[in-house]
């Protein structure tokens, strides 16, 4: 199988391999770990959105996996869906990944237990194509676990992907001594009349409310843990683009026996933009960092 090519470097984060490396320094250093971690991760939550706003976010939940855990060998990511529409989770099941900073591979055992094990797991490299909530993950990992491999799967808003989840962890419970962590990749509300979402109002009023309450609802669900509530959750209050993902990741998780996520950080593009260029905007998508 031919490895699949990046669809968003030079456009989300870097083109090349030196850009990304000094990038991702950055994003380290912008967001230092300073909270007390759980002795060992077995999952995170990150945001997806161009490194500019959220990469800050993104290093700082793989940086405290490799605080806490200093070893990874294999990093399962669950995918935010844009344009794939089944209802069944697509793994990405075979071959590698052909990234700016070089190869990274898929780890075929597990993804292959995955899906032996699950029917609403099903191998699918062509429906991750052109989805990007996964490949702006990729440097991370390869920045701070070179020798990482990856199973890239899919994660539509549908109940089934709780069981896929779940099916995730019992898979790493049996994978003996592998060291194995779970992402979910998923930005937060989408606010203002860009994103067709407003109940608020346009402007300052209305981006606080996204973050304080409407961003606050599902940061506490995912802390709490609560994979089925995520799912309703996201669809009557329009506070994240990736649930599936989230739920997913939070199942996996509580196979692995967590019972309560920790939030290392959340903002919204709007702060990012008023500190990084002095400007602010009527919109604004939110971001949080969590790990398990």
């Amino acid at each position: 199988m031919a490895a699949r090519k990046p669809v968003v470097a030079g456009q989300f984060y870097p083109g090349s391999e030196k850009e990304c490396r000094a990038e991702i320094a950055d994003c380290l250093a912008n967001r230092p770990i300073t909270g007390k971690l759980p002795d060992k991760i077995v999952a995170g939550i990150v945001p997806h959105a161009g490194w500019t706003f959220s990469g800050d976010l993104a290093a700082m939940a793989f940086a405290a996996i490799e605080k806490a855990n200093k070893e990874v060998d294999t990093f399962v990511i669950f995918g935010a869906v844009h344009s794939y529409s089944d209802s069944s989770a697509a793994v990405y099941d075979k071959g590698s990944w052909q990234m700016p900073m070089g190869e990274i591979k898929i780890d075929e055992e597990l993804a292959a237990a995955i899906i032996r094990k699950n029917k609403s797991a099903k191998p699918n490299p062509e429906a991750h194509r052109y989805e990007h909530s996964i490949e702006v993950q990729v440097p991370f990992i390869q920045y701070l676990f070179k020798d990482a491999k990856i199973v890239p799967i899919l994660a539509p808003p549908a109940e089934a992907v709780i069981a896929v989840g779940s099916t995730v962890g019992e898979c790493i419970k049996a994978a003996g001594d592998k060291k194995i962590v779970c992402i979910g990749s998923t930005d937060l509300t989408h606010y203002g009349p860009r994103y067709g979402f407003n109940p608020k109002g346009s402007g300052p009023d209305g981006i606080e409310w996204a973050k304080n309450v409407n961003d606050k609802a599902f940061i506490t669900l995912a802390i709490e843990m609560k994979a089925e509530r995520i799912l309703t959750e996201s669809m009557e209050n329009q506070n994240a683009c990736g649930p599936g993902a989230v739920a997913a990741t939070i199942a996996a998780a509580k196979a692995l026996g967590k019972i309560k996520g920790v939030l290392l950080a959340h903002t919204h593009s709007n702060e990012v933009m008023e500190i990084k260029f002095g400007q602010s905007s009527s919109e604004s998508v939110g971001y949080a960092a969590i790990v398990y």
